[in-house]
């Protein structure tokens, strides 16, 4: 069974190692298509990609459940699907009602992938080896896309709309591929988490998930983690980037890739120490590391002299960014996979889901509208303000978290020792 549930993780990581490749090809990107390409304004290009979020609240409350009773590989199917058609829309989409709606069809098909992927790396892992399994999973992940980001930095022309549909015509394969490669997996017929037959218990997973306090802490936690990083990516960071730091376009394909040369140099090299420390502490690290980012952003707009240091600084904010976003891959997942109930893992990771694409839709939306009306000074103030309340939050959440949760593999240890010290008095 442990070497069947091992080629399962193997054949999911990969395929979405390969989803995440075509999606390099876009991410960058996103901003500049809607806004400059196709010449539809910074303001349209912020309400574009709040779509792409905004989408994912009509399907993510029904996700979990459907994964809880029919499994994750029939919603990581329909999804990929989905999202190759949103795909291929936004690429040939030349107005804002084609953009937007594009958009909310492929961010509905990747927000059901997510919890879907999620749910199968909780089925094929233990809680001993569940940090290992999400590292990896994010470290082939952002290998992908950091891939796809250099190769679309190589072939994209901000003069050349097709140069653009060619993009997300790459990106609506590897969708497909991601698909095609799951359906192939053959999960064991028992996964490694508690599991029930569909009933009543999993209709109420939400009035569940509600009265868990640490639950509904983390996912507090989480929305103001990825409002400040990941909602900023494709809209206010990028905005800034061109319009204050004067970064040009191919420039932002070299700094998501120094995002993801740091993920893939640093994931398992702190790896070890991280999953050795209190999850809580981890994050409220995670904080601090990203007000510093922000604080070398605000920094390159304000480099006036040389533009070589400006676009260092500019750089750096990625790589800073990547460095907290290797802590989070072994620690934030994982929490949510052990703070949820075995029949109601689907139902979690679908929620933690939900939280992400509610603060992917609100950040995309402020950063475009703040780099609309030129407040960027005052959008670097707020992204260190929103960094530091990530640092209070979790060590909020910490007094919350279980020591088997908060730190599981030290539980895992003391447990050990104290069971050799009861043997010789059982004896």
């Amino acid at each position: 069974m442990t070497t069947a549930m091992g080629a399962a993780l193997r054949r999911i990581q990969l395929g979405n190692a390969l989803s995440a490749f075509g999606n390099g090809f876009t991410v960058p990107y996103l901003f500049v298509y809607v806004a400059q390409v196709r010449g539809l304004g910074a303001g349209t290009a912020g309400v574009v990609l709040s779509a792409f979020a905004v989408a994912a609240l009509a399907v993510l409350p029904f996700t979990g459940r459907t994964i809880d009773r029919r499994g994750p590989l029939p919603v990581l199917l329909t999804g990929s699907v989905t999202a190759a058609v949103g795909a291929m829309g936004f690429g040939l989409a030349t107005t804002a009602p084609l953009a937007v709606a594009a958009s909310a069809v492929m961010g509905a098909g990747i927000a059901v992938m997510q919890p879907a992927l999620a749910t199968l790396i909780v089925w094929c892992s233990t809680p001993t080896t569940r940090s290992r399994a999400f590292a990896a999973q994010f470290f082939l992940a952002n290998l992908g896309l950091g891939i796809g980001g250099l190769v679309g930095g190589l072939m994209v022309d901000a003069s050349s709309p097709g140069s653009f549909t060619l993009l997300f015509s790459i990106e609506a394969v590897m969708f497909l591929v991601l698909g095609a490669v799951v359906a192939s997996v053959r999960l064991p017929r028992t996964p490694r988490v508690e599991t029930t037959a569909p009933t009543a218990k999993a209709v109420n997973g939400w009035r569940v998930l509600f009265a868990d306090r640490a639950m509904v802490q983390l996912c507090v936690l989480g929305g103001v983690m990825f409002f400040a990083c990941y909602g900023q990516f494709e809209s206010g960071l990028a905005a800034f980037a061109t319009e204050v730091t004067r970064i040009s376009t191919s420039t932002l394909g070299i700094a998501l890739a120094a995002n993801t040369a740091v993920i893939v140099a640093a994931q398992f090299l702190i790896l070890r120490t991280v999953e050795r420390r209190r999850r809580s502490r981890v994050i409220a690290g995670v904080g601090l590391l990203w007000a510093v980012a922000w604080i070398a952003a605000g920094l390159s707009g304000l480099v006036h002299g040389s533009q070589a240091v400006a676009t260092a600084l500019l750089i750096s904010t990625y790589a800073i960014f990547g460095l907290g976003e290797a802590m989070l891959s072994p620690t934030v997942a994982p929490l949510v996979a052990d703070l949820a109930p075995g029949r109601l893992v689907g139902q979690y990771n679908s929620a933690f889901a939900l939280v992400k694409q509610l603060a992917l839709a609100v950040g995309p939306a402020a950063g475009g509208l703040m780099a609309g009306a030129g407040l960027y000074g005052e959008y670097v103030v707020a992204m260190v303000a929103c960094s530091l309340g990530i640092t209070w939050l979790a060590l909020r959440l910490g007094r919350s978290l279980a020591p088997a949760q908060d730190q599981p593999l030290r539980s895992v240890v003391v447990a050990s020792s104290a069971g050799r010290v009861q043997e010789p008095v059982a004896a």
